[in-house]
């Protein structure tokens, strides 16, 4: 795979499978200080967000220069929402507050909304989301009480398949582009039933032509890096 630390200067495109309850920042810094106490420049192409799965794009090195280009590719989901109650968070970061029946509801209503999301659509980002404003994220002020006007922001869902029906949860497969919140997309797609829903979990199945099939595990990559390192040490070549 890797033949040396070298391999990582020169720029290495890893595609790692970020854990739940990581932050696309915990994986990175968990890579750079692997490389300790060389200095290699290490970034992410696309967050997850913590409660979130799946495909993470790691560049380092010179690959770094690329991130931009990876980003814009287009993104595979797939994920379980839960209909009859939200979340401010609009998932499961905080507490279900309103409740709703979903009594009502029809397998053929789920399955027909899904066109309403299909295509170029707008959506707004949540309050609680790693948006800046005036430098300082939306979550960080959302934490804080304070109300944030958001802007739309458009997106294009190329593909909303519906999975599996269970209610309350149903299960959901997504493309989309480069900025599409699939918390936001779950809460619009409770309010177009008339009703209510937030995100259980979430995955990032496929980055462009990258997928989540040829992923490394942290630790192990972590390792990997370790050991070229230490040979590396052994016999500097950086």
């Amino acid at each position: 795979m890797f033949n040396s630390i070298q391999d990582f200067a020169d720029g290495q495109l890893l595609l790692v499978n970020k854990p739940y309850e990581w932050t696309s920042f915990d994986v990175v810094g968990k890579i750079r200080n692997s490389f300790k106490p060389l200095k290699l420049k290490v970034g992410h192409a696309g967050t997850l967000d913590p409660l979130a799965t799946g495909l993470l794009i790691i560049c380092t090195g010179k690959m770094t220069k690329q991130i931009d280009t990876f980003q814009a590719e287009d993104k595979e989901y797939t994920g379980t929402m839960v209909l009859g109650a939200t979340t401010p968070t609009y998932d499961l970061e905080s507490e279900p507050e309103a409740q709703f029946s979903t009594d009502n509801i029809s397998d053929e209503q789920i399955r027909a909304t899904t066109t309403q999301f299909t295509g170029d659509i707008q959506q707004y980002p949540p309050a609680h989301s790693a948006i800046k404003i005036d430098g300082e994220r939306l979550y960080e002020k959302a934490r804080r009480g304070e109300e944030v006007e958001l802007r739309l922001r458009n997106v294009t869902i190329s593909e909303f398949e519906i999975t599996r029906i269970t209610l309350p949860e149903v299960d959901f497969r997504v493309v989309c582009s480069k900025g599409t919140y699939i918390r936001s997309l779950v809460n619009d797609f409770g309010k177009a039933l008339n009703n209510g829903a937030y995100m259980s979990a979430l995955r990032r199945t496929r980055s462009g032509n990258y997928r989540i099939e040829d992923a490394h595990e942290v630790l192990e990559l972590v390792d990997t890096i370790r050991a070229l390192k230490a040979k590396a040490l052994e016999n500097p070549v950086l």
